[in-house]
C-alpha cells in the first residue's frame, strides 16, 4: 500500500507516524510546501521573545529523523497542484528547481493546514509587517528586530498569538498598542471574563485601543502610521498582524472535496472525506462539539495531532475514531494565565440553553502558602444541570483547574458532581475545598436550592427596566463606605436578624458581599424567614467593580 501524505507538521506527521506503527511494508511519503516540518508553531512567540534561544528546539524533527526512526520519505519545498481523485494521482511541482510530476496513491491524507489572514487594505504587504504562522515568518520578525532595533510595534488581533507577541516584545522593550475591532480583547471569552485581561493589560502599560480597526498602513518603503477607521493614526517601527487564520483547502475545493464550517475539509468520525480513500486532518479540517454535536472549526496543535494519529490509524486497518473537541484553549501573557473550555454564556445562550451562570473568585491554594486568587466562571445548563463551559483568568495553578472541567464536560458530569470530586489537597497544592468544587457548590444551590445568583449586567438591566430592587452590602461597614454598588444599603452580615422587619418581604431583594461567601450566608438568611426573591451578586462586589468601567 502506499500512503501520500499532504502536510507536513502536526496532523500530517502524526498521521505518518501512526501509519508506520501499524504497517511495517507500507510505503508512505509526505509533501510539504515549507522549509521547516513538524514544528511548534506554539513557541513561535517565545523564540522571538528570546524565551526560547535555541532555534533547533522549535523544529527538533527534519526529514533525516522522520526516515531514520519511521521509514517516511519527507520533500519539503514541493507544493501538490492537483489531485486527480478518479485516477489516484497528484501532480507535484517542486518548488526549488519547478520541476513539475505526477505522484500515485492508494490512500491519501490531506493535512493542509490554515494560513494568516491578509487583510485587503493598504500597506498589508510592506516588508515590515508581519504575520506569525511557521518557523521562516517568526525568523523574519526576529531579524527585522535585530536589525532595526524597533521602539514601537502594533499588534492587530487580541487573541492568542497577539497577546502572546505582546508579552515577548514588551520584554524585548518594545512599546506595544494592541489594537482591536470588538470593544474587548481576547474575542473567544465573554466580556465580564475580557474585562480582567483588560485590566492586567493596562497595569503592564500596554495601550489598548478597542472598537476600532486598521483602515491603512502607511509608509513609503516602510510602514510607519496605522490609520484607523476612526481617524487616529499611530505612529509605529513595525506591524503585526494577528487577526486570524483561513483554511488552506483550495487543493481539497478543486477536487470535489465536500468542506464544512468556515470552508474547513468535512470528514466523518474516521477522518474520512467525501471521496473514497482520502482523509484529512489538522487545521484544515472541521471538528464536531462534544456537547452539542455541531460542526466547529477550532485550529489547535492538540487536535491536529489527535486528528493526525486517528487518520494514520484508520487507513492501516484501525478502529480509533475522533469524539469531537470541546474548543479548549489557555495561554499566558506575562503572569497572567487565561482558559477556556466549551461553550461561552453567549454561546450556550445562541444554542437555547436557559442558563446559569456563576463566579467564582477563589485562590488556588491557602493564601498562607502564597495562594493566588483566580476568576471561574461557568456556565450550566438549569434544565439538566449540566455544565456546558468554563473560562478561567489566574496566576496559578489555572491550566490543573481547566483540565478538571475538560473532563468533568467531557463525561457529562452536572454541576452538583463537582463537589463530590475526590480531587488532591496539600497546602502546597490547593485549598481544601478546590476551586473546581466551590464551584460546583455554588452552581448546585443556584439550579437545586434555590440561590439565584444575579450577574452585574443582569442587575443593571433590572433597575434599567424601571424594577424597584433592593441592593444590600452585607460587608463591615468600612468596605462599605470605600466602595459599594449604587443605591445598595449597608447591612452587614452579623446585624441581619435585626433588621430583618425593617426590609419588604415581597420586593426583589439583591445581596453581595466581597466575592460571594458572606452573599449568600445573608441570602439564606433572608429565604429562611419568607422573602420571595432573593438574589446574591455572582462574585460579589470584585466582579461588580471588574465589570463597571
Amino acid at each position: 500500500m502506499k500512503i501520500v501524505i499532504i502536510g507536513a507538521v502536526a496532523g500530517g506527521t502524526s498521521a505518518a507516524a501512526k501509519a508506520r506503527r501499524n504497517d511495517e511494508d507500507a510505503e508512505i511519503k509526505i509533501y510539504d510546501m515549507d522549509y521547516d516540518i513538524s514544528y511548534s508553531g506554539c513557541g513561535l512567540p517565545y523564540y522571538i521573545g528570546e524565551e526560547i534561544q535555541d532555534r533547533d528546539e522549535l523544529t527538533p524533527r527534519n526529514a533525516a529523523f522522520f526516515k531514520k526512526k519511521y521509514n517516511v520519505d519527507v520533500f519539503r519545498r514541493h507544493e501538490v497542484l492537483k489531485i486527480n481523485t478518479e485516477n489516484k494521482v497528484l501532480t507535484i511541482k517542486n518548488l526549488d528547481t519547478d520541476d513539475v510530476f505526477d505522484e500515485s496513491y492508494d490512500k491519501l491524507v490531506i493535512a493542509t493546514g490554515a494560513k494568516p489572514i491578509v487583510p485587503n487594505i493598504e500597506g498589508a504587504e510592506k516588508s515590515n509587517v508581519f504575520y506569525l504562522r511557521n518557523v521562516r515568518q517568526a525568523d523574519k520578525i526576529k531579524e527585522y528586530i535585530l536589525s532595526h532595533k524597533p521602539k514601537s510595534a502594533v499588534i492587530v488581533g487580541t487573541g492568542f498569538i497577539g497577546l502572546e507577541m505582546t508579552e515577548n516584545l514588551k520584554k524585548l522593550g518594545i512599546e506595544v498598542t494592541l489594537v482591536e475591532r470588538l470593544n474587548q480583547v481576547t474575542p473567544g471569552l465573554d466580556s465580564d471574563m475580557a474585562a480582567y485581561v483588560e485590566k492586567y493589560l493596562k497595569s503592564k502599560d500596554i495601550n489598548l485601543i478597542l472598537g476600532d480597526s486598521v483602515a491603512a498602513l502607511k509608509g513609503e518603503t516602510l510602514v510607519n502610521e496605522v490609520a484607523l477607521e476612526s481617524g487616529k493614526v499611530l505612529n509605529t517601527d513595525f506591524v503585526i498582524m494577528s487577526i486570524g487564520v483561513k483554511t488552506n483547502t483550495e487543493l481539497a475545493r478543486n477536487a470535489g472535496i465536500d468542506l464544512g464550517a468556515k470552508g474547513s475539509i468535512r470528514v466523518n468520525t474516521k477522518m474520512m472525506t467525501n471521496i473514497e480513500d482520502i482523509y484529512a486532518c489538522g487545521d484544515c479540517t472541521e471538528s464536531f462539539s462534544v456537547i452539542n454535536k455541531k460542526p466547529l472549526y477550532r485550529p489547535l496543535g492538540s487536535t491536529a495531532n489527535k486528528m493526525g494519529r486517528i487518520a494514520g490509524d484508520q487507513l492501516t486497518g484501525g478502529n480509533l475514531e475522533f469524539r469531537g473537541i470541546l474548543g479548549t484553549g489557555i495561554f499566558k501573557v506575562f503572569d497572567m494565565a487565561v482558559a477556556q473550555t466549551g461553550l461561552t454564556e453567549k454561546e450556550a445562550q445562541s444554542e437555547g440553553f436557559d442558563t446559569v451562570v456563576c463566579h467564582n473568585i477563589k485562590p488556588d491554594k491557602p493564601a498562607y502558602y502564597h495562594g493566588k486568587e483566580m476568576v471561574i466562571k461557568a456556565v450550566a445548563d438549569k434544565n439538566t444541570g449540566k455544565l456546558l463551559g468554563v473560562q478561567i483568568v489566574g496566576y496559578t495553578g489555572v491550566d490543573k483547574r481547566i483540565d478538571v472541567f475538560v473532563t468533568a464536560i467531557t463525561f457529562g458530569a452536572k454541576a452538583e458532581d463537582l463537589f463530590h470530586l475526590d480531587l488532591a489537597y496539600a497546602p502546597p497544592f490547593s485549598t481544601t475545598k478546590d476551586p473546581v468544587m466551590y464551584t460546583g457548590m455554588i452552581l448546585d444551590n443556584a439550579i437545586n436550592r434555590g440561590r439565584e445568583l444575579i450577574t452585574p449586567k443582569e442587575l443593571n438591566g433590572l433597575r434599567k427596566a424601571g424594577n424597584d430592587v433592593t441592593v444590600i452590602d452585607t460587608r463591615v461597614s468600612r468596605q462599605y463606605e470605600e466602595a459599594h454598588v449604587e443605591n445598595a444599603i449597608n447591612i452587614p452580615h452579623a446585624q441581619v436578624r435585626n433588621k430583618i422587619d425593617e426590609l419588604d418581604k415581597e420586593k426583589v431583594v439583591v445581596t453581595y458581599c466581597n466575592k460571594g461567601v458572606t452573599g449568600n450566608a445573608v441570602q439564606n438568611i433572608l429565604i429562611n424567614n419568607g422573602f420571595k426573591k432573593v438574589y446574591n451578586i455572582s462574585g460579589g462586589h470584585k466582579n461588580y467593580k471588574a465589570q463597571t468601567k
